[in-house]
Order: C-alpha cells, then sequence, then structure tokens
C-alpha cells in the first residue's frame, strides 16, 4: 500500500447498466484474469493508500451492491438513483464520503487493468483538478482534452465537439483527482444543459479554471484505461492481461514453449524455474514453487505445487491440493483437498479427494477416495510408503497405515494396519470348459438365423 502525506479517497463508478455485455451478471462483475473487473478497481484504490472507498452503484443491480457490501461494508455504498451521469454519479457519494478531508480520486468499475501506479500521478496536483489521459489510435466518440502545453482548458464531449476539437487525439479516460471539497463545490455548479440531458464530470474542468484553480492532464497507454462495455472488449481486456501476465513470468524465469497458450489468474504465483507446457489453465489461488514441472493441458486452481513436483498432463489439481516436493500427479488425476507428502505419486486416472497421502505412498490407476456419502466428506489417510493397488475404491473414513498394501480391485471400508495387506474383492473362481461350451452354442445359433 503506498504511504502518502495528504489523505486518499476514492470514488468508484459502478452504476451503469451494461445492456451491451447481454448478460444477466452485471458489466462489473465479468471476470478479468479470475477475478472481477469491479474487485481490480478497489485493488487499485487499496494500493494508492485510500482510507476511504466509495462504490456507486445503480438501483437496478442489488448483485453489485452485494458484492460492494461483502468486501467493504455497507459505508462504501453509494446509490445513484435515477442515473444522470457521471456528474451526479460522483455527487452520490459526498453523503458517504462524510467528513473526509484530503484528495479524491474518481475511477470506474470496468475498467479492470488500470493499477496503481497508472493512477498515481494524479495525486501530484494537491490544490487543483488533475486527470488521466491517453492517446487514441481512434478518438472517436472519446471527450477530446483541449491543451494549453501542459495545463488543460477544458474537456469536450464528442457530441458537443467542433471539427477542430474532433481532430485531436489526446482522450479523456475518466479518471480525476481533486481535493474533495473542491470537487463537490464545483459539481454543485454543474447543469445538465447538453445534447444528453445529463451532469457531466468533464465540465469540473472548465469550472476549475474559472475559479482559479489548476487543472492539468496526466497520460496513461490506452490499454491501461480501457473501458469494458461489451463482451468483445471483455475479450480484449482478457488478452491484454494474459499477455501482461506471460511477459511478467517469462521475464521472471519461468519457461512457457508456448506462452499464448496458457492462462493465468491475478494471483497466480509460479517461481523462476518453473516449467509450464502449453494449454495449462491457472483458476485463481495456485501457487507454483520454482523448479516444478506443469505439463500439457492440466488445470490447476487453489492449489499449492512444491518444487521439483510434476503435474499432469491432463491432471486437474481442485482447491486444497498441496503437493510436496517431487510429488508426482500423471494423466487424468484430479486431486481436492488433499495433501500429498514429498515423493507420493498418483501417476494415472484416479480422484483423490479430502485426504492425505505420506511420503513416498504410491496410488496405483484408477483409485478413488470415496469420500462424501451424500451429505458429508470424509476424509483418506494412505500412511507413509503404502502402496494401493490398481482400481482400488478408499470408502472413507478410512486409513491405510504406513507400509500397508491394498489388493487391487479391492473395495477398502476398514482401516489398514501397518505394513499389512488388505484384499476386499470376491474369490476367484473357475467353470472348466464353460466358455468353449458357450461359444459353441452362440455360433451355431447365429449361423442358423443367417441360413
Amino acid at each position: 500500500m503506498t504511504s502518502t502525506a495528504h489523505p486518499r479517497a476514492a470514488i468508484i463508478l459502478a452504476a451503469g447498466q451494461g445492456t451491451r455485455m447481454k448478460s444477466p451478471l452485471p458489466k462489473v462483475l465479468h471476470p478479468v484474469g479470475g477475478r472481477a473487473m469491479l474487485d481490480h478497481a478497489i485493488d487499485a484504490a487499496e494500493a494508492l493508500g485510500c482510507e476511504r472507498i466509495v462504490v456507486v452503484v445503480g438501483a437496478h443491480s442489488p448483485e453489485v451492491r452485494d458484492h460492494v457490501v461483502k468486501r467493504l461494508g455497507e459505508d462504501a455504498v453509494a446509490v445513484q438513483d435515477p442515473p444522470l451521469g457521471t456528474g451526479h454519479a460522483v455527487r452520490a457519494a459526498e453523503a458517504v464520503l462524510g467528513d473526509f478531508v484530503g484528495q479524491v480520486v474518481i475511477t470506474y468499475g470496468d475498467v479492470p487493468l488500470l493499477t496503481a501506479a497508472d493512477i498515481e500521478p494524479v495525486f501530484a496536483a494537491h490544490d487543483g483538478v488533475a486527470v488521466i489521459g491517453f492517446e487514441a489510435a481512434d478518438p472517436g466518440a472519446y471527450g477530446r482534452l483541449v491543451m494549453d502545453g501542459d495545463q488543460l482548458l477544458a474537456i469536450t464531449e464528442a457530441k458537443e465537439a467542433s471539427p477542430e476539437v474532433l481532430a485531436i487525439t489526446a482522450c479523456n479516460s475518466g479518471v480525476m483527482a481533486a481535493p474533495v471539497g473542491l470537487l463537490f463545490d464545483l459539481l454543485r455548479e454543474v447543469r445538465n444543459d447538453n445534447a444528453k440531458g445529463e451532469y457531466y464530470l468533464t465540465d469540473v474542468v472548465e469550472l476549475a479554471r474559472r475559479h482559479g484553480a489548476p487543472t492539468r492532464a496526466v497520460m496513461a497507454a490506452e490499454h491501461a484505461v480501457m473501458g469494458v462495455n461489451s463482451q468483445a472488449e471483455l475479450a480484449v481486456a482478457e488478452a491484454l492481461f494474459q499477455n501482461a501476465r506471460r511477459t511478467a513470468f517469462l521475464a521472471a524465469g519461468v519457461t512457457m514453449p508456448a506462452p499464448d497458450t496458457v492462462h493465468f489468474a491475478f494471483d497466480t504465483e509460479v517461481g523462476g524455474g518453473t516449467t509450464i507446457e502449453p494449454y495449462v489453465v491457472f483458476g485463481p489461488g495456485a501457487r507454483i514453487a520454482s523448479g516444478a514441472r506443469i505439463r500439457a493441458f492440466s488445470h490447476v486452481e487453489g492449489a499449492t505445487v512444491a518444487a521439483g513436483a510434476e503435474v499432469g498432463p491432463y491432471a486437474r489439481l481442485r482447491p486444497g491440493a498441496d503437493l510436496g516436493e517431487k510429488v508426482k500427479v500423471g494423466n487424468f488425476v484430479e486431486v481436492k483437498n488433499v495433501r500429498m507428502a514429498a515423493g507420493a505419486k498418483a501417476n494415472h486416472l484416479a480422484y483423490l479427494g479430502d485426504g492425505e497421502v505420506g511420503t513416498k505412498a504410491n496410488i496405483g490407476a484408477g483409485t478413488i477416495f470415496c469420500n462424501y456419502d451424500g451429505f458429508f466428506k470424509h476424509r483418506t489417510v494412505v500412511g507413509e510408503g503404502a502402496f494401493v493397488g490398481s482400481n482400488s475404491s478408499l470408502v472413507a473414513p478410512v486409513t491405510i497405515g504406513p507400509g500397508a498394501m491394498v489388493g487391487s480391485g479391492s473395495v477398502i471400508t476398514q482401516d489398514v494396519a501397518p505394513g499389512d495387506l488388505a484384499l476386499g474383492r470376491a474369490p476367484q473362481t473357475a467353470k472348466p470348459g464353460w466358455a468353449a461350451r458357450f461359444m459353441e452354442t452362440m455360433r451355431a445359433k447365429k449361423a442358423a438365423k443367417s441360413a
């Protein structure tokens, strides 16, 4: 968190209806990197050292309100009802900020790639208004920054702009910072006599200049201030996020032969010296230590993988999977809420759920930890050096002692003592000549039917 001399607050605008998303999920709750866009905005505000964060929501989106309350509490919510523009939305936060004295920054719940480092420069103007601008490849409908040297004269909405102003490529991101008292004093002067009949936050700049307050713009990269308003733009934001994560991990010494096929979450941790093969997906909560290997087509979420461990190909680690050093989890093995100690192996076609596997224990192909009785989850413990034969079902709660063995094809419902062999299958019987007689009879029937 940034340490600041001047108290800071953030107002995050998240009241838009997001109709272009064409989704029942509110726009700002759509994820980028496995995290809601709104949470990315809150993360940035927290990293800036904002002691107060207010999220302006719409009355039409109770899910957004609930999301904010869960993360920040009831005191962080302001409601804009009805929606009358960005200036009106910011004014909705005034009462919630109460007696806060300091600088306030206005950001947006649908701008997921904007970081604290991008925002920090707007706080340099402690006595005036500062905005973040960007050079637009296609200025289109963006508001234009009318500049005089390094001074910002006005922000003109595209619908209100003259042809000369429309030729400007420096555009407004919508992010603005100002002393809180100045901001709300100016907002009270904003009028809605414009083409859309809305109260524009951008009018604050021209009003500030009339009152003699300094106004300026700082520039950020266009992709950093990208807003998301449709599923297509969400996909672009996701691609930009992924490219940034891949670049960072490659620079940190992670080997990825096909980085464009690897998908990271916002909080993925991967140590240098790790190899990640093609088509690996990391969900939230994955921590991979240096020197591990994640093989192709694996999915890792909420899991920890220690140094020297190998996962996959085609493995799935679910939340609570904790793989120790040199553990091997092979193809089509699923692990959920299980601690596997150093050197343990489950090489093929297994489900390990809710339990513990001891050091150098071996889990055979087709083994299932039967952890759920329809109502509750139960634990399976496999001791150090134990060997579980292929196609075995361990019905939890059950413990396989250290050094014990389970014969292939067994259904184990009782604890197995250390060093014992457990067999849970019917005795094999043979009927001499039965198969030959059966086949001869059936061939004769088939021949008769074909005649």
